[in-house]
């Protein structure tokens, strides 16, 4: 029997952290910062380790693999956009827009997983879809309800529809895609990747539908996510530039379910909205600002689910 969420969490603690003008051209969440890049990496860690150690208080099995020195990656600490883990024992390895995030990928993290006991069945490259310029990001561009065997997508320059339709056929999920659209500077552009407006956990949806552009598509969404027996709750497009929809449920080493969320994520949440997550699971808030401001990801996009069986 699938479930939505582990106790054992990977994070990449990173070597070279900083802003990534090439994911910028359509990451616009991402800021520069006038501050050298020893500075920025200095603060990302302690960031970092401040999450992890968090995360271990609550009893999460967090897995830290170092980044490598070289070559210079700066995003690095956002493993879930590279690959996927499964409860079968497949791996999979994701098609990225940006060629200098490419360079994230190591087969090293499978030896350390298989080390640790867990047993990796099959290795399913999609990075093929690379050679045609077709994208799809991880856990960025897929919201998996793992039970229902659902995954959500909003299409974009990192989400393509051929590898969406690709990935539901060899996992056997039903795609529900949709257009999710944002106003950055008055001008309209497309969500950039899923994880930031939509967080679907074992009993809860978190979802700005005011994104979804197609009044069908918004309509076909809330119909699954009712029909999985959701409990929707609705957040608007300025909570979304905070990270609100950047959430991940996750459960501890006595199957304790937690929600995490960065610290400016919880703050633009009304209380209703906070009431209505801790009826269904405890929240965790690390402080993760200099990380969402340069890299344009939140406490989601550094947590690399591993669902692999144990040995």
């Amino acid at each position: 029997m699938p479930t939505q969420t582990t106790s054992n969490i990977l994070m990449i603690r990173p070597a070279n952290f900083g802003f990534n003008p090439e994911t910028a051209a359509n990451n616009f969440y991402q800021k520069k910062d006038s501050r050298n890049p020893q500075q920025i990496n200095k603060l990302a860690r302690k960031e970092f380790d401040g999450f992890v150690g968090l995360l271990e208080e609550k009893g999460v099995n967090v897995l830290v693999v170092d980044d490598t020195d070289e070559p210079k990656k700066s995003d690095a600490i956002f493993p879930n956009n590279w690959f996927s883990t499964h409860e079968d024992g497949k791996v999979i390895l994701y098609p990225m827009f940006s060629s200098n995030r490419r360079q994230e990928r190591r087969t090293d993290i499978f030896e350390i997983l298989m080390k640790k006991g867990f047993k990796i069945s099959d290795i399913v490259d999609l990075t093929f879809f690379e050679n045609d310029d077709q994208y799809l990001e991880g856990t960025g561009s897929l919201i998996l309800d793992r039970v229902c065997k659902v995954a959500y997508a909003c299409r974009s320059q990192r989400t393509h529809p051929v590898p969406l339709a690709y990935f539901g056929r060899i996992m056997e999920f039903e795609i529900i895609e949709f257009d999710a659209t944002q106003v950055v500077n008055e001008v309209i552009s497309p969500v950039y990747h899923t994880n930031v407006m939509m967080h679907i956990g074992s009993e809860i949806a978190v979802v700005c539908l005011d994104s979804i552009t197609l009044a069908s598509e918004k309509l076909k969404v809330q119909e699954y996510l009712e029909k999985t027996g959701k409990k929707m709750i609705p957040i608007t497009a300025k909570q979304k530039f905070q990270f609100a929809g950047n959430m991940l449920e996750i459960k501890n080493s006595e199957g304790g379910k937690l929600t995490v969320m960065s610290d400016a994520a919880y703050q633009s949440l009304g209380q209703v909205q906070v009431q209505t997550i801790q009826r269904y699971t405890d929240i965790v808030v690390p402080h993760i600002a200099t990380i969402e401001k340069l890299g344009g990801g939140s406490a989601r996009c550094m947590m690399a689910e591993i669902f692999l069986p144990l040995v």
